[in-house]
């Protein structure tokens, strides 16, 4: 059986993970072949590879999690433990417990004389305190710099404890494109979870669908409220999945993504080894993204005329509660950032609301998002900014000062200091996807707008860490094009 990913996602043909300029140039010259990728020679960025495949791991009810890293690596796992819970609570599940992980914590002791012993002692202490059915181990700059081996120390672990030890490579040095963490957990559950050249039969109506811990309950349904339309039943996948439900995968009749982004690589391997079709379009998010989505998954299952009339009594519901949120939002000027294919689905979601995207920030600009691209050109009558950028704060909050946005859509831990109205897409808490979402996300944006005083006062007393002059700058003046 075949690995599922050999190469890192920056690695892929025609992927840029460094650049910026104006939509339209960014697209002539990509498809001219003649965009290059660009190196900053500064930069700040605020994830890797690492957090990616603890995120789509750590909602599984039945796994526990060795992070082999220093302290400071799973700084992020608290948000996502807080997902965790709140996912708990609104399951109705009375005892609602942490996620369960430890950290190795290396130091610089174990920088020079390896990390080993501490990892072998983790992996016991973990099973001793939770008898989990599957382990992951999760690597980290560090381990990866010391060198340690940590399949040999899984193999010979493996002999001495019953639950399932699985390695996640996943060393944030080894990508530049924080979407490669996914492929290296899906791969691992290749490598370790599903049996080798099992072909089990099919559940009738049975979809995988493939998600991270950071979709809400209240998604959860909307989605499952879809597919039911469509006659089906849906396996989430590693989202509060288990072991049993990782080897279910191969009975699925179809795969469909939350996140294009996500899974594609997983949905396609799947497709090949196995012939599970799978949808690929982008998040159920706005009313053009949520009617691809769903009528994307109705042409895969045959059900396209069921998935129209339902459409159609669906906008008959909704248009006019948009129609009341539009008088206030008409026209405001939004800049984006978040993840790419949550991006992509923000821009598409403001086009209900009647607001211009005037920027956008994305990980990565590649073959399989220049049309979800240029569609926004024209959703949009025109040119925007792209950044393509792990985030980078600095280059932000520079095109976010230049381009006077209204509103700003994403994460805007920096930006508000700017005293813009803004708010987040990633929502696990409440509802983001579909028809009923939509009106919700509607209603958080009129508040944000028609409340921005949160953010006004906090301009006033929170500065940015950058001088005044840098905003005359040039945003994009630490890129250099490679040659």
């Amino acid at each position: 059986m075949a690995e599922l990913v050999d190469t890192n996602r920056e690695n892929r043909p025609y992927a840029i993970t460094d650049g910026g300029g104006h939509s339209s140039k960014l697209s002539e010259n990509f498809k001219k072949r003649c965009l290059k990728n660009a190196e900053r020679s500064f930069a700040q960025t605020t994830q890797c590879q690492e957090i990616n495949s603890i995120s789509a791991l750590l909602s599984m009810e039945d796994a526990a999690f060795v992070v082999h890293a220093p302290n400071g690596c799973v700084g992020c796992v608290s948000f996502m433990n807080d997902y965790f819970k709140v996912g708990q609570y609104h399951r109705g599940i009375k005892n609602i417990r942490n996620a369960r992980y430890i950290v190795t914590s290396i130091d610089e002791k174990d920088v020079v004389f390896g990390g080993e012993k501490k990892l072998r002692k983790a992996v016991l202490d973990l099973n001793s305190r939770y008898n989990p059915n599957i382990i992951f181990v999760f690597t980290s700059c560090a381990s990866g710099i010391i060198g340690d081996d940590v399949d040999a120390v899984i193999n010979n672990l493996q002999e001495e404890i019953e639950a399932i030890v699985v390695p996640i490579h996943c060393e944030g040095f080894k990508s530049k494109v924080p979407a490669t963490g996914f492929d290296t957990a899906f791969n691992a559950i290749v490598k370790y979870v599903l049996k080798k050249d099992e072909k089990p039969e099919k559940e009738a109506g049975l979809i995988n669908v493939f998600a991270t811990t950071s979709i809400g309950y209240k998604d959860q349904l909307e989605i499952e409220r879809l597919l039911e339309v469509l006659g089906l039943h849906v396996n989430y996948i590693p989202f509060y999945s288990s072991v049993e439900k990782l080897r279910k995968i191969l009975k699925a009749e179809y795969s469909v993504a939350i996140c294009q982004v996500f899974a594609d690589e997983f949905m396609e391997y799947l497709k090949n080894e196995y012939a599970i079709p799978y949808s690929k379009t982008g998040m159920p998010i706005g009313i053009r993204g949520t009617d691809e989505w769903f009528l994307s998954v109705a042409r895969l299952v045959g059900k396209e005329e069921v998935a129209l009339k339902y459409i159609d009594e669906q906008h008959k519901k909704v248009l006019p509660e948009i129609n009341k949120i539009r008088k206030l939002t008409e026209g405001k000027k939004v800049f984006i950032c978040a993840g790419t294919g949550r991006g992509i689905a923000a821009a598409t979601l403001i086009e209900d609301f009647g607001m211009k995207l005037v920027g956008i920030q994305t990980p990565t600009y590649e073959e399989a998002l220049i049309e979800d691209f240029d569609g926004l050109q024209e959703i949009h009558g025109g040119d925007f900014i792209i950044d393509v950028a792990n985030m980078q704060p600095f280059e932000q909050v520079n095109l976010v000062n230049k381009l006077k946005p209204d509103f700003f859509l994403g994460m805007s831990n920096w930006v508000s200091k700017l005293g813009i109205a803004s708010t987040h897409i990633l929502e696990a808490k409440r509802p983001t996807f579909g028809y009923n979402g939509l009106v919700y996300l509607g209603r958080k944006i009129e508040n944000s707008i028609e409340n921005p005083s949160f953010n006004i006062k906090l301009s006033k007393h929170k500065k940015l860490p950058y001088k005044e002059a840098w905003y005359s700058e040039n945003a994009f003046r630490y890129l250099k094009e490679r040659v």
